[in-house]
């Protein structure tokens, strides 16, 4: 390789991540947004990180590597905050520390004048699609609002070098909405921490399960955007159709609707919300990972629950579209079609081979997905927005 070449790929970045949400908290972009971070910094970039100060914050400050920002309190989210506009604070520090690159997660107030004060700076900026707000609106009986909010989130991203998509479901989709300059950047999964292994009898003997009893899970935020009626209709569907099996139906989650879903489930286990290798245990010591949400640009528990050795149903977009092959490592129904949905999760229970060889080859897979090759094209994406002298050649990349 040219000596040029050699300069470019030890070419340190200085990258400013903008996000509504992070770790400690519990979801899917901030688990996202953290294992990004934690990989490029890894690979010796510096990585700025702006974000509202969250509950957990007191007695944490600002630094080179962390600005916090106020914000407001989030409706339907206890405990996370919406960044309040800093236009100005961000001028002030960008024009001292100047980035390379943006990278926007989130379209609220704080990433709108992150963008804003970019464009007047001069400042590249990738942005990432990483929740359907516009399909949420409707679950929350905000309808009338929902082209409003596509509009903006349309011109939002049109306005970014380069829109950041997880699934190739959700960029034909934002494509037929005339979104511009999208590129695919899809998800990871820790297949060490989240591992047939973790499973516990102990655990099991909690939920009342004895060893040829069968745990049908499900993992995730309880509010109404994830569709979860179709769980108690799935699970009794599977209860009906082999009446000989005893199974037990165990939600592992917090959210808006836990109350009304301990009320329809009451013979369900409810865990709360789990994290870590508490978060482990609970998924391997299960058995089927039913999955009913269609809301979702990816789904970073499908992963999980593959990379746990679960048969794992869900409909046939997002992350299950990629990573799924129906019938071989897992099973899938047509977006929107509760009665195949409820046939598939019946299907895994028909014979014990059938489910044994589903969860094998779903481990399989899933122990190929890891984050190091995401992180990898995460900075090449952001290197080719930066500055085209920066960018890495495809070659530079590959083993």
């Amino acid at each position: 390789m040219a000596s040029v070449d050699t300069e470019v790929m030890t070419t340190a970045l200085h990258i400013t991540l903008i996000t509504e949400t992070f770790p400690p908290e519990i979801n899917g972009v901030a688990n996202t947004l953290g294992r990004l971070c934690e990989g490029l910094r890894a690979r010796g970039h510096r990585v700025e990180l702006v974000r509202p100060r969250q509950g957990g914050d007191q007695g944490v400050g600002s630094d080179d590597t962390l600005l916090l920002c106020r914000g407001w309190p989030l409706p339907g989210y206890p405990g996370l905050q919406w960044g309040q506009s800093s236009m100005h604070k961000l001028l002030r520090r960008w024009t001292r520390q100047r980035p390379d690159v943006l990278y926007i997660a989130t379209e609220g107030p704080l990433g709108l004048s992150a963008l804003r004060a970019a464009r007047r700076l001069g400042i590249s900026v990738v942005s990432g699609f990483h929740t359907n707000f516009q399909q949420y609106s409707s679950q929350y009986g905000l309808g009338l609002l929902s082209r409003m909010l596509t509009h903006y989130l349309r011109w939002f991203h049109n306005c970014s070098s380069l829109t950041l998509v997880p699934s190739v479901s959700q960029r034909l989709e934002l494509e037929r909405r005339h979104f511009e300059r999208l590129a695919l950047l899809s998800r990871g999964v820790d297949s060490q921490l989240f591992h047939p292994g973790k499973r516990l009898n102990s655990l099991r003997e909690q939920w009342g399960l004895r060893s040829q009893d069968l745990a049908i899970i499900h993992v995730g935020r309880l509010a109404p955007e994830k569709n979860l009626g179709l769980l108690k209709r799935s699970f009794e569907h599977m209860q009906t159709t082999y009446p000989q099996r005893r199974l037990k139906l165990i939600v592992v989650g917090d959210g808006p609707q836990r109350a009304a879903l301990e009320k329809e489930l009451p013979e369900a286990i409810f865990c709360g919300a789990q994290r870590g290798e508490a978060l482990a245990s609970h998924y391997a010591s299960g058995d089927v990972f039913l999955f009913p949400s269609l809301t979702e640009t990816f789904g970073n528990v499908v992963l999980e629950a593959l990379a746990s050795g679960l048969g794992v149903v869900a409909y046939d977009q997002a992350a299950a579209a990629q990573h799924l092959r129906h019938g071989y490592n897992g099973v899938l129904a047509m977006p929107g079609d509760e009665t195949a949905f409820c046939d598939a999760a019946a299907w895994l229970l028909e014979e014990p081979e059938t489910l044994r060889c589903v969860r094998l080859n779903a481990r399989q897979h899933a122990s190929r997905q890891g984050w190091a090759a995401i992180v990898e094209q995460f900075e090449r994406q952001l290197r080719g927005a930066c500055a085209p002298e920066l960018a890495l050649p495809d070659s530079a990349l590959l083993p």
